[in-house]
């Protein structure tokens, strides 16, 4: 049995995504694309949350948004939705998109840098003690 790297197990999930960068964000968003922060609790805790998104932790991902899985949330309708996974530096989040891809989620991706580009990229402000979306964000509807 042939053994890989975390790295080249890293590379190989992104070679299947088309990564977005924090400035595609909006445009993402405005299209209908759907956020997951999969940040353990502890870590939103101390780095901020993410508005607009939806809060699926990382050991519940794959139940939660396969089509086929009876644990699916609604949002999960098909395999044409545009997930877009995002954790805190964009490493977790790529091998979390390639595992959905797997099950057939063939518009999952991530974010290039993870919560840390958005804040980086100043599309995160705090206004009254709690972090924002620079530019709008729809609210998710019924999950």
């Amino acid at each position: 049995m042939s053994r890989l790297t975390i790295d080249q197990m890293l590379d190989d999930a992104r070679a299947r995504l088309d990564r977005i960068y924090a400035f595609e964000v909006p445009q993402a968003l405005a299209r209908g694309a759907i956020l997951v922060d999969i940040r353990p609790q502890a870590q939103r805790d101390r780095e901020g949350t993410l508005p607009g998104a939806l809060v699926i932790e990382r050991n519940v991902l794959e139940w939660r948004l396969d089509p086929s899985s009876s644990a699916r949330l609604a949002l999960a309708a098909d395999h044409d939705v545009e997930w877009i996974i995002v954790c805190s530096e964009g490493y977790t989040s790529s091998l979390a998109a390639a595992s959905l891809q797997l099950l057939g989620l063939h518009r999952a991706t991530d974010l290039v840098g993870g919560y840390q580009a958005l804040k980086a990229a100043g599309l995160l402000t705090v206004a009254s003690g709690a972090p924002h979306f620079a530019r709008e964000v729809t609210a998710l509807a019924s999950l």
